[in-house]
């Protein structure tokens, strides 16, 4: 592959052909009726690159479109410069949606695909192609003849955002939405509430965000306090922005643990403050594990929690919400007497009287699922939940390793894997040096590259399990959007080409020589991102 065709993720397949496309003083976006969100967003795109300087689009019904394919003999009448078509071909076949074939020849590129989200791929294909390996304003843009037949290996190729133990501003979302669609990224997997704080507004539940949203930042001696919420508005704002880009967003409600925020506006839902009402809650500005959870014997916590979903899933048109169900200490069960009463009520008991309270919790999220399921919505969680045998149309985060989603997958569930284990995390740093940020481990770029979400120890019926990974960004430490993207790249491109590309063509070494040429563009993009050693 030539430095114009060091394409990341790396394409199923590709051939390089004699000659070059040639970007004029005007480029014409031409794009079948249906197309228009599509071509839209590729004329976004490509007005960012350095050297193209006006992008027009037409429907592929206009008249100035068939103009443009005037033949030989009256360019007197042919508008000026460089075409670019966008056509759906229903007959094309892929395994997935967002397969697509690019067409690159001297007299204009073609993007094909079946569907729109392939045409959207394609676009990414093109933009990285037209960004090269870096140039000047001043210089000509072109791009070698080739074509590129292309589909991702699994359907669920997330990047996971969290934006409760720092808050970051809907435009960051934006760029890095682009971001994550430059790489071919499909899931925007969107974390809103934990004990630091509750983000989302609930239009019903304004107490939510008004003793949720800000706390004290304990690192002044003066009474400080920090954070923010999205609206309504900024919700609809970012699914628009994600959907025009074929990404799918899912919001994340932390329960029954991770949820101090949540109970700063209603301590009643927690056990010690069900049985005395002085019990007073602050979001914290301290990071680990809590014992105060929402209670599990509290029927009124099932009521609010319908009020809560129905709202999320009228924001979030996608078929999944994720429910947290991770790291839940289960103290204030055992010792909560409404709790105790539930366990012996559903018989979660053992023989020796000692009380079951991880299938207490297997409970508690059922409950939670059957909410969801009300609403037309099927429940992630992380992986945890199936500790207690919770139903089967759980999707399940493998968090904790790949032996938690190997498990997961043989007794019958939909796995997504994001191991914290030198793989999907990248709040850990990006080498052992004491200098560098991050903390709780090392992930290095090499190690996320060399990361198979699909274990040998699975049969193929198992494997089908498998849906894809995410990378997972947790931000304790991270402050700023150039923080998180200095701690997101360059993992984020190795994993992207992880979870698109065939297993048999993915090679570290030509990935890192790719990537010396891929760093010229986010260069280009004002991408901040890590420069040392791979491993």
């Amino acid at each position: 592959m030539s430095d114009r065709y060091s394409i990341i993720p790396i394409p199923v397949a590709y051939e390089s052909r004699e000659g070059n496309f040639r970007f004029e003083k005007e480029t014409w976006l031409i794009a079948e009726p249906g197309l228009e969100r599509e071509t839209e967003v590729l004329a976004a795109w490509l007005s960012r690159v350095p050297g193209i300087e006006k992008v027009k689009i037409v429907s592929a019904n206009s008249n100035i479109s068939e103009s443009l394919f005037m033949p030989s003999g009256h360019e007197r009448n042919k508008p000026e410069g460089s075409m670019i078509l966008l056509s759906l071909e229903p007959e094309l076949f892929f395994n997935t949606p967002e397969g697509y074939i690019l067409d690159i020849a001297p007299s204009c590129i073609q993007i094909k695909a079946a569907e729109s989200a392939g045409i959207i791929r394609g676009a990414a294909s093109l933009w990285q192609l037209a960004l090269g390996n870096g140039r000047k304003e001043e210089q000509e843009v072109s791009i070698q003849a080739g074509r590129i037949v292309d589909e991702p290996r699994f359907s669920w190729r997330g990047l996971m955002l969290d934006c409760a133990r720092n808050f970051f501003r809907v435009e960051f979302i934006e760029k890095l939405l682009d971001l994550a669609a430059f790489h071919k990224l499909n899931v925007f997997h969107w974390h809103l509430t934990d004990d630091q704080a509750w983000r989302l507004e609930i239009p019903s539940k304004p107490e939510l965000v008004q003793y949720g949203a800000f706390r004290r930042d304990l690192r002044y001696q003066e009474e400080y306090k920090k954070g923010g919420y999205y609206s309504q508005s900024d919700v609809k704002r970012i699914i628009d922005y994600a959907q025009a880009r074929h990404i799918l967003v899912v919001p994340e409600i932390e329960l029954p643990g991770h949820s101090i925020a949540l109970l700063a506006s209603h301590p009643e839902y927690s056990c010690k403050g069900r049985a005395d009402p002085t019990v007073h809650f602050e979001p914290e500005d301290r990071y680990g594990i809590f014992e105060d959870i929402v209670c599990a014997g509290n029927d009124d916590v099932f009521v609010f929690f319908d009020d809560v979903l129905q709202e999320v899933c009228k924001m979030f048109p996608g078929p999944y919400v994720h429910m947290g169900g991770d790291e839940a200490p289960k103290t204030r069960w055992l010792e909560c007497s409404d709790c105790r009463e539930r366990m012996n009520t559903l018989g979660f008991v053992s023989e020796d009287s000692g009380y079951l309270p991880e299938k207490l919790q297997a409970w508690f999220m059922g409950k939670i699922s059957n909410l969801l399921f009300k609403y037309g919505r099927r429940m992630i969680g992380w992986d945890e939940v199936i500790d207690g045998d919770i139903r089967r149309d759980t999707i399940v985060m493998s968090w904790r390793g790949i032996e938690p989603g190997i498990h997961a997958a043989k007794r019958g569930y939909d796995v997504i894997m994001c191991p914290q284990t030198r793989a999907c995390y990248l709040d850990h740093k990006h080498n052992d040096e004491p200098e560098e940020p991050g903390h709780l481990g090392v992930c290095t770029l090499s190690d996320s590259y060399l990361f198979e979400p699909v274990s040998d120890k699975l049969s193929d019926e198992e494997s089908d399990h498998i849906l894809g990974g995410q990378a997972n960004l947790w931000s304790e430490l991270i402050y700023f959007g150039r923080q998180a993207e200095y701690m997101l790249f360059p993992r984020l491109c190795a994993l992207s080409e992880v979870f698109w590309s065939p297993r048999g063509k993915r090679s570290f070494e030509d990935f890192s020589q790719r990537l010396r040429v891929h760093e010229h563009r986010l260069d280009a993009l004002n991408v901040c991102y890590y420069k040392g050693r791979f491993f």
